[in-house]
């Protein structure tokens, strides 16, 4: 052994034993940082074991529920269309959300009060582990609380059209991973807006860190029949929370 190797030894002997008698502080490897806004796919593969699963089959119990919308429904979401559907695509992301977004998630009443959730827009959520944080504020989620989100259940996000952005689809994957963890739930559901065409999204968890998606056929929202069924899964996803809060909050399975 040379003097050099022996002084490194003796060094790191003395920092051990510094540590146990609490003089110093354990230097702890640094944690990365990923936002969701910018993590892209081949990230998300680097940091947790996960695959898309192609079989729409898991899709069915949501999209085909039996659920009745109200007379209101169809009166108001044509109307909708008839004033916003020439600038759809072309609405920036504020836009959308102030002249048609917001307008369907008000109708579905996604706040109530005596329930204790609500819709979130721009609020910050974080999900630390030993090896990566992911963090950012997602476009909008339904979480529980009323000032400020504490459980996430459900979100949705847009696409930016901006130059460098990664796809919506690895975005809302992201702010799906942390929600997963965050509930430590097997399910959690989301959905993501490109221009006009919305996908639905359901993660499963198998285990810490370790997932596969599955991704919707398209809906287009431009097109009264399919804005219909957008309308009904959000119900279903509103229905579905009230069921979960009712129960106890148990984990989605």
């Amino acid at each position: 052994m040379t003097k050099i190797e022996k002084l490194l030894k003796e060094n790191e002997e003395l920092k051990r034993l510094l540590v146990l008698n609490g003089i110093i502080s354990e230097e702890k490897p640094k944690v990365t940082s990923y936002s969701f806004s910018k993590t892209s796919y081949e990230q998300l593969k680097e940091l947790v074991d996960i695959d898309k699963n192609f079989d729409n089959d898991i899709f069915d119990s949501w999209f085909n529920s039996d659920i009745k919308l109200n007379d209101d429904v169809a009166p108001f979401l044509i109307k909708l269309l008839e004033e916003e559907s020439f600038l759809l695509y072309d609405y920036n992301e504020e836009d959308l959300k102030m002249y048609f977004l917001s307008q369907i998630f008000n109708h579905i009443k996604f706040k109530i009060r005596e329930k204790n959730f609500r819709f979130f827009s721009e609020e910050n959520l974080k999900y630390v582990s030993d090896k990566f944080i992911l963090n950012g504020t997602p476009d909008f989620f339904i979480a529980r609380g009323l000032d400020r989100p504490q459980k996430p259940y459900f979100f949705i996000q847009e696409f930016k059209q901006e130059k460098g952005t990664t796809d919506p689809e690895y975005q809302l994957l992201a702010e799906l991973i942390c929600g997963a963890e965050l509930n430590n739930w097997r399910f959690i559901k989301g959905a993501y807006i490109r221009g006009i065409q919305w996908r639905f999204m359901i993660l499963e968890r198998f285990e810490k860190h370790k997932y596969q998606y599955f991704v919707s056929p398209s809906f287009d929202s431009s097109k009264i029949d399919d804005l219909k069924k957008i309308y009904k899964n959000l119900i279903y996803i509103k229905n579905e929370v009230i069921e979960m809060i009712d129960r106890g909050e148990s984990e989605r399975g």
